[in-house]
This record gives C-alpha cells, structure tokens and sequence, in this order.
C-alpha cells in the first residue's frame, strides 16, 4: 500500500491523535496532520524513508523501537513502549529532548497478514519532567534518577501510572470533550462507557453515560448492527471503519427517532497485549450525505436528460422530411426498440367501423414475428383497453396476465408474443387515427421515461409525417418557423443582400464542422472561400441576383483535410437574400458511383453472354434451314444432327453454368457431405480438362501428396471448383504453356493450388476476379468461350464447403496462382461393398413402354414423341391438362399408358395437379410419372415430388437420362 487510501484520509486528518504509518519494513506511509504538527515535520519530507532515518536518534532507541515494530509484525497484536526518549530538532537549531508513550498497532491485509504498521505516541514530556523534578527533591541522585528510568522503561504499570497521571488526564479530556468529531471510550466487554465529548451529546442527545453498557444507554440503536460490530472489534482486536453509516437517533427521552449518517471508527484499546475496551471516533455527516444525495439525483437527471437529448438528435438525424411516410415510420420504430430494448414497435392506422387497426410499419427485436401488413381487431384485446384507446388514453400494462383490462384476452396477446405492452393513442378531430404500440415478451414496469420518450417519438414522428406529406409547403415557410428551423434534420442558413450570413441552425454548423462565430456574422465568401469560382458560385449568385432557385453537388473541404460531398439547394429570400439548404450526400455518392460500376460491369456481361449464345444459334439456324430442304443424304443429316446436338450442348452448358452460380451464390444448393480422397476428385478434374488442355499443347504437371487425405463434401462439386480452375489456366494461357496443379496434405487442412504461365492479372482485376460481372476485365479476347462467371463458382463452393479461395499474380504477362484451402477431416472407413461404390450399374433401357406426352410447346412436345418412337416406344402427345385427363380416362384399365412425361407450366390446370389427378385413376398406381420442366429451384423439385412424380428433369433433357428412366 503506497499511501493511506483517499476515502479514509478526511477522517485520518480529523483525528486529534497523531498516527504515523509504517511498512513492514518500517519505511513510512502516511502521516495525519497531527503527527506532522507535533513533529514539526512535512509530509513530503517524511514519506517514502525510513523512519529511523526521517526521525535520526540514539541507537538505543532505534534497537527499542525496531524490537516493538518486530513483535507487531510477528504477534499480529498491538505492542507499547511506555516511556522512550526521542529528541526533536527545534526550528532554530539543535535538539530538544522529549518523553513520549509510544503504541504500535498492526494493520492486516485479507488474507490476515500484518501489512501496516500504526504509531500512535503520546507526548507525555511534561508528566516526566514533573516526575523527575519531584524525585530530585526527594534527595535521589543522578545514579537514583538513571536506574528510575529504567525501571519505567521496563514496566508497563509504572507507564500505566505516568499515562494517568491528572495533568495528563486533564489535558487529554479537554482535547476530546472540545473535538468537533464525536468521541467516546468504552470499557470492558459490555462496552461500559468511561467517557464521551460534547460532539457526541449533541448528535445522540443529554443523558446519562457514565458506568452505563452502552446497549442500556442507547436502546434505541438495537437492531442497527453498531453493538454487534462493538462486539467483534472487541472479541477480535481488529479496527472497524464505517461510512455513511445509517443510524436512527433519539435526541431527547422524549424526542423521535431521527435518521443520521455518520462516519465512525472504532479502534481497539490494548493494554497488557490484551483489549481492554474501544475508542469510538466519528463524525456526522447527514448534511453531507443529503448533499450527495442530492448532487448524485442530480447528476442521475442530467444523464437522464442527455441521454434524451441524444435520442432526440438521433430521432431528428433520422425523420428527414424528404423520406418516404413508411420509412420515417420505420427509422422512428427502429430507433425507438433499439434505444428502449423492447420486443416489437408498432405504428398502427385504425379503420372504422369495426375498430380494426392495420399495421402499416412495424419494427421486431431479432427472433420476433412481424405482424406488419395485418389487420388487428382491437376490441379482441379487452373492452377497457378498446374504450381507453378511443378516448384516447395512454395504456400503460406492465404485465396482460395481471391488468384487469386485458387479463380475460390472453390469447390475443399470446399470439402476437405480447405479455407487457405500452400504447400511446393519437386522436385527431375527436377520433382515433393512429396508435404506436411498444411491446414486451415478458412482463416489464414500464418507467416514467420510458413513457415520456415513446410519447416525444409519436408526436415527433406523427409529425414528419405530415411534414413529408407537406414538404414544399413547410419549405416556403422555413424562414418564419423557429421550430422547423431548430429540429430539422438538413443543415440550413440564411444570406443577406450583402452577402453576410446571418443564421445558420445546429444541424449546418456541424456538417460543416464550424463553430457558429466563425460563420453567423461574416461574409459567405470571406467564411467559404473555398467556394469561390466553385460549381455553388454560379448557383448561388443567380439565385441572389434572379431569384432563380437552383441545386448543385458541390465537393465541400473541411478544415481537417476531408471532403463531403453537399447538396447546395438556393431559393430566394423575402428579405432579397437567400435561405440556403444543405446536407451530406457522400454515402449516396458512394452509392451511385457503386452502381454505376455494377451496371457497367452487368452490361458487360450480358453483352458477354449475348455474344456467347449467338455463337451456338448460327451453325443451329444454318442446319435447321438444311434440314428444311431436304436436300441432305443419311450421312448429310446425321453430320447436321450432330452439329445441332454439340450446339445444343454448348449453349445447355452456358445455361446450367448461369443457373449453378445463381443457385450456389443464393444458398440453394444442398452439398452432399461425405467423406472426399482428394486425389480422386483430382484425378477427375485432370480427366475432365485433358482434352482442352491438350488441344492448347499445354504441359500439365500434377504434384499429388504422398498421403491420402480426406475432406468432407460433395465430390462433384469439388471436381467442379478443380476443373474450373484447370480449364480457367488452360484458356488463359498462350498454347504450348505451363499448369502446375499442387496438393499439399497439412495436420488441418488440404491446399490446392492451380498455377499459370499465362496472361496474369493487374492488382484491380485480383481484387475482384471472384465477383459476378467481373471476370471479363482479365482479357479482352473471348476467343476462348465461356461467361467468366466460373470463378464466382468456385469461391461460392469453397465457401460452402467451409474453405478459402485465392489468388496471386505477379501482373499482367506474369502468369497467376489460385489456391484453395480445404478443413482435412480424419480417415473414416472404407465404404461398403454394397454401398454406393459397389452399386450395380443402371439396367439397359428398356423398350415397347407406352408414354404419355403432355407439353403446351408443340414442336418440343413432337420432337420428344419421335425420340420415344425412335426408340421403340409408343408415345401419344397431348398439349392440353384437361385433354391429356381426358384421353387416359377413355382408355381401359389395362391400356393406360405405362409412363407420363409432364411438363408443369401447362396452362388452366399445371402439370402437378395433372399428375394428382392422374396418379388418382385406376391402373395409374404404378406408371412412371416424370416432370420435365424449365423450373429447378429446390422448392419446385420438392413441389413435383410431393404431387406424385417419381423423377423431376429440367429441360433441355438429356435424352439418354430419359430413356434409361424409361427402362
């Protein structure tokens, strides 16, 4: 402990006995005011010396005053040299030899472990010297009066017998009955008192003290803990320090119990190691602690009101009069539920006849339904809560279950999760128009703050609302409103003829972070010199000289360096000036500079993705019109066939890549989790881009870890991020380059990285090379086909499958490096035989089936009927559900078709309900039932499955799938 602590310094400065405090290794602490006076040292001088040092004197007493300071430590107890000579030095010069009763007391920590030393001496020079005088006129000698001293010295009854001597008796009395603390010292273990001062009469009133136990003297304080705390200062040596210490007074016999505060201690008295009583020292502090009282109730409304005052800016930052009527509702709600952290905000517009109120706008804690959109009858909560809203009371419900208003509707309230509620009706022309409801989902005591700030925010939100329905109108009259002027949420001054600004509100002022004397009163082009020769200038000097309002963007420097973009709106003044609109546009600057990005790199795409289908229409249109000759011979049309059937392929490709990233972006993808050998999805991904990778003569190099290690995922689409990456270097790399495709096993992870000779990458294209509509900016050649969207895949997967992406390049021409980081899992059991892996394969298709065909496209509806007949099947087209019904309804149960190939976008009835339908009839139990349809969201696919069909196929249909379904 470095020094005294700071709670208890008053007190230890008020004490009339000096007390000098001490380490264990008797360097000083503290000293009270007292000690320094009767010292006549200071306490800068003093502290942080040792105290044989700050207090030099003979080795004698050193080696006393070491061994009593030694005992204290050791014993834990309090330790008294009776008599000790310590000489002071005199403010002139020399020393002056002084006799004093020295006791020393021990101060522990918690743990019990004495950690202070406290001196407490008695100057008793006086009674020595008297003792002395008296002794020499008993005819003792020098030799008489030196053994004497030691005799004092050595026993503690002869200390006892100087200590209460009368003279000193007298002085120490006087020095206590005048002290302004209270005092009183008591004896024995019934804390007998043997004195108290006239402080103390005065706080606990006249009586009679004197040989009284103080449990008789003050009854009155039974049951306040002060005689159990007596008791264990007693019982335990150990000194008490209480503040602010409560008590209930009798002044009088007669007198009423008052309540006090005071500040006490009470201090044990040793005599003979043992305790022999307490000195009880306090003070009364009831004025103080009423002060305190005060000034922290005080302080508690002041920080009451700024944080009022910071909701209202907060409030005022956010209904600003350009919004929408919904999003002022909302911004108000939000704040509202954010700063009171209650469970749901309503704004609610009450309909009549009928008492139903719509919920326009409604704000909800995370977690919390919405009710925004219904309609709430509100008599089905309570008549009483129905007629106070109506007449337009305040409803203040701490708890549903408990207010006779609406204990009898608890259901109302526990559908829409309410068991605490506070609405606040607003009545206009003598009706209820519009409630704002808060509301809790446990009971809450709602407090009078609570209810004064959900008031302020419906009045001042109520009121933007008529503000922005009224915009032009409060416009024009801005000037001559002081309270427009003072709440609204947009920097505003007004300009005279001379060009001298004459008022500008708070709002403005810290937009452009200016104090008001810097502004208010000077020239505006002296105050903004900035804007001189600006895009304002202009706008402003017409609008002074025309009276021609006008709005510009201006770029505005503040003084610290940073820049905000503004929007200055200027109208004319009455007065000839102008009145001047301003406020922070940066955030939508950003915005609009954002989107006019993305729309660019958008337009770029669809660009990309119309030149990319154009290229498969051609060779498409040209064999269609050779068909349509029929002109070509059997090798003509299959040579065509193929041709269309690669383009078709091509431009499916294209199409399903375009579905895959929306779908993996979005979160609609479903990743089948299982354990993935790394160099097995590897070995796929090579197979998959070797044709391409061949056909550019490039060298592939593989460097495969020796150890297996596996991942958890879908192998399929681990093959998909891998071929991606592959095919990616093999395009963008000049033929005859170099790809390197590395696998590194660590103790947690599995990185992959694919590397390039190639074309590289400028830093901006590495910083967006995994975003949508980007990746055409890493070469303006598209000679190699594709979107460019595979790498937006890529990162969506790795991500899904709890992995990294990315990417590194030197530059452009330097070639690039994309590095994929994978979770390792540890090796899990082989499968089993019969498992997946040892599956059989798919059976040979079959043959001879009879098919329904049902699809409003009639060419696909004919083309598929060939294929089928093509391949031995029996296939009757139909184009319309009811059609369809109808014709399986004719036919026996025996010749109903054996398969039903449905699209489910037919118009009246669709092809789900079709296939309910069919499903329903009689032999139709068992026929194969296959939707094929442009629809493949999850939810379409659950939706087709859930209606009756086996197999969900998005077109365009990969015939082989088809028919092997047929089979």
């Amino acid at each position: 402990m470095a020094s005294l602590d700071h709670r208890y310094r008053a007190l230890f400065d008020a004490s009339p006995n000096p007390y000098l405090v001490m380490d264990r290794r008797l360097v000083i602490v503290d000293a009270n005011r007292a000690y320094l006076a009767s010292t006549g040292r200071r306490l800068e001088d003093i502290a942080g010396r040792p105290a044989l040092q700050a207090f030099p004197t003979d080795p004698d007493t050193e080696r006393q005053m070491a061994a009593s300071i030694e005992r204290v430590i050791d014993s834990g107890r309090p330790d008294t040299l009776a008599l000790l000579r310590y000489d002071m030095p005199r403010q002139g010069g020399g020393f002056e030899t002084r006799y004093w009763t020295i006791t020393h007391t021990p101060v522990a920590d918690a743990d019990g472990v004495v950690e202070l030393v406290l001196q407490h001496p008695i100057d008793v020079t006086e009674v020595e010297r008297r003792r002395q005088e008296s002794g020499a006129a008993e005819g003792q000698g020098p030799a008489m009066l030196v053994e004497r001293r030691g005799l004092l010295e050595r026993a503690r009854d002869v200390t006892r017998a100087n200590l209460h001597l009368r003279a000193d008796i007298d002085r120490l009395q006087t020095l206590f009955r005048k002290a302004p603390s209270f005092m009183a010292v008591l004896r024995g273990p019934k804390h007998v008192f043997e004195f108290v001062n006239e402080a103390m009469v005065a706080l606990l009133g006249s009586r009679d003290y004197a040989g009284r136990p103080v449990r008789e003297a003050l009854a009155e304080l039974a049951e306040q803990r002060l005689f159990e705390v007596l008791d264990q200062v007693y019982a335990t040596g150990k000194e008490y320090l209480g503040y602010d210490v409560p008590v209930r007074v009798r002044r009088g016999p007669q007198g009423a119990l008052e309540q006090v505060y005071i500040n006490v201690i009470y201090q044990p008295i040793v005599e003979d190691g043992a305790v022999a009583g307490i000195f009880a020292l306090g003070t009364d502090v009831t004025e103080q602690h009423w002060a305190r009282r005060l000034v922290d109730e005080q302080v508690a409304r002041l920080r009451q009101v700024e944080r009022e005052q910071a909701f209202a800016l907060a409030l005022a930052d956010r209904l600003r009069p350009e919004m929408a009527v919904e999003d002022i509702v909302g911004a108000a709600s939000a704040l509202l539920g954010e700063w009171l952290g209650v469970a749901r905000v309503l704004f609610a517009q009450l309909r009549e006849p009928g008492g139903v109120l719509l919920a326009r706008r409604d704000w909800c804690r995370p977690g919390v339904a919405s009710v925004a959109g219904t309609e709430i009858g509100i008599d089905a909560y309570g008549p009483g809560v129905a007629r106070a809203l109506r007449a337009g009371e305040d409803l203040v419900v701490a708890d549903v279950a408990a207010d006779p208003r609406s204990s009898g509707h608890l259901a109302a309230y526990e559908a829409v999760g309410v068991r605490a509620h506070l609405t606040l009706p607003q009545v206009s022309t003598g009706a209820l128009r519009i409630v704002l409801s808060l509301h809790s989902d446990v009971a809450r005591d709602w407090l009078e703050d609570d209810v004064r700030m959900a008031r302020e925010t419906a009045e001042r939100t109520w009121a933007a609302v008529v503000a922005a329905s009224a915009q032009a109108e409060l416009r024009a009259e801005r000037d001559q409103s002081q309270y427009i002027f003072d709440t609204m949420a947009e920097g505003f001054a007004l300009v005279g003829r001379d060009w001298n600004i004459t008022r500008m509100n708070a709002t403005g002022l810290q937009l452009i972070a200016r104090a008001e004397h810097e502004v208010v009163g000077r020239d505006h082009w002296e105050a903004f010199p900035d804007s001189v020769g600006s895009e304002v200038d202009p706008i402003l000097r017409r609008a002074m000289a025309t009276g021609t309002p006008g709005v510009v963007e201006y770029l505005y420097p503040l003084q610290n360096g940073e820049q905000r973009w503004m929007e200055v709106r200027a109208y004319p003044a009455m007065d000839g000036g102008l009145a001047v609109f301003f406020r922070d546009i940066t955030k939508r600057r950003q915005a609009q500079e954002q989107l006019r990005i993305e729309a660019q790199r958008k337009d770029e795409f669809l660009a990309m993705l119309a030149h990319e289908l154009r290229n498969p229409l051609a060779p498409i249109g040209a064999a269609a019109e050779l068909l349509a000759l029929g002109r070509l011979d059997a090798e003509g049309v299959r040579r065509t066939s193929a041709i269309v059937t690669r383009q078709v392929g091509h431009m499916t490709s294209l199409i399903n890549d375009l579905l895959d990233v929306s779908r993996v972006t979005r979160g609609l993808v479903t990743l089948e989790n299982s354990p993935v050998d790394v160099k097995d999805a590897v070995a796929d991904a090579v197979e998959q881009v070797r044709p391409l990778v061949e056909g550019r003569r490039h060298r592939l190099e593989v460097h495969l870890a020796p150890a297996h290690a596996l991942v958890a995922g879908d192998r399929k689409r681990l093959v998909q991020v891998l071929a991606n990456l592959l095919g990616n270097a093999a395009k963008y790399t000049p033929d005859g380059g170099r790809i390197v495709l590395e696998m590194e096993a660590q103790a947690q992870q599995v990185l992959l990285s694919v590397s390039d000779n190639g074309i590289g990458m400028a830093p901006e294209v590495q910083d967006s090379v995994f975003g949508l509509f980007t990746q055409a900016q890493r070469s303006s050649d598209r000679s190699q086909g594709g979107l460019g969207i595979g790498l937006a895949l890529v990162k969506s997967l790795v991500e899904l499958h709890g992995g990294t992406v990315a990417v590194r390049s030197a530059g452009p021409g330097q070639g690039s490096c994309f590095s994929v980081r994978l979770p390792r899992i540890a090796a899990a059991a082989a499968p089993d035989a019969d498992g997946p892996a040892g599956a059989a394969a798919p059976q040979p298709a079959g043959a001879g089936r009879s098919v329904l065909v049902v699809d409003d496209n009639v060419d696909a509806a004919e083309l598929l009927g060939m294929m089928l007949d093509g391949a031995g099947h029996r296939a009757h087209i139909e184009h319309l559900s009811s059609s369809a019904l109808g014709y399986v309804e004719g036919l026996g149960v025996e010749a109903r078709p054996q398969a039903c190939i449905l699209d489910i976008g037919l118009p009246g009835m669709d092809g789900n309900e079709l296939a309910r339908r069919l499903r329903a009839l009689p032999g139709m139990e068992n026929a194969l039932l296959v939707a094929v349809t442009g629809y493949g969201r999850p939810q379409d696919m659950e939706a087709s499955l859930a209606a009756g069909f086996d197999h969900h196929l998005v077109k365009p249909v990969d015939i082989r799938q088809l028919l092997a379904l047929l089979g």
